[in-house]
């Protein structure tokens, strides 16, 4: 029985994390620029046996917590890592390397290759505090970018106050558990149908 996408949706607190990129190409950019874009604060070391984007090092000069070794993987790179993302084009070095990834229990994402990762990335809808992320569990990058794109138009600009308003009732209200909630998703089915009303205006 089909059961859906059964992966289990975290948010890492990578600005605490030592996170490994290996590649210099297209690929390994891509992935520095998709945790920097989300955790600035990360402490990122990339490797790559030949740095082939300039804007990698463009990177590392904006964020001193990036260091950029060009140079082939070596496997004392995995020491103290919590995450690795493998981004070269090379299928076996990928294989040895999730092998050992996997002895350690370090998370690995490899890029083009679901297979064998133990996470994938996802589309990201970010609004001040707000972040949404979409899976298609890995079958369609292209749908999730459409839907994002549908998210970022319907959800309001000024979702962020809704945000800083509701913090503010919360830390208000008195009582129980339960009575919080109750109250909370008040506020905000008001605040959706308020919402509701301008898209039909």
């Amino acid at each position: 029985m089909n059961q859906g996408n059964q992966l289990f949706p975290v948010f890492f607190k990578l600005h605490e994390l030592d996170v490994l990129v290996v590649g210099g190409g297209y690929v390994g950019l891509e992935k520095l620029e998709a945790i920097l874009k989300n955790s600035p604060e990360t402490r990122v070391t990339l490797v790559g046996q030949e740095i082939l984007q300039s804007d990698i090092f463009r990177l590392a000069k904006k964020h001193p917590n990036v260091q950029v070794i060009e140079r082939r993987f070596r496997w004392r790179d995995l020491r103290g890592k919590d995450l690795v993302f493998l981004a070269t084009n090379d299928r076996n070095l990928h294989e040895r390397v999730k092998a050992r990834t996997r002895r350690r229990r370090i998370m690995t994402n490899v890029a083009d290759t679901p297979e064998l990762c133990d996470f994938y990335l996802s589309s990201v809808v970010k609004k001040g505090d707000l972040k949404i992320a979409i899976s298609s569990n890995g079958k369609s990058p292209t749908l999730t970018k459409r839907i994002r794109q549908y998210l970022e138009e319907a959800i309001p600009d000024d979702v962020q106050s809704l945000l800083d308003n509701l913090l503010e009732v919360r830390n208000q209200l008195r009582g129980d558990f339960e009575y919080k909630v109750k109250k909370l998703n008040e506020v905000t089915a008001d605040w959706l149908s308020q919402e509701r009303n301008k898209a039909d205006k």
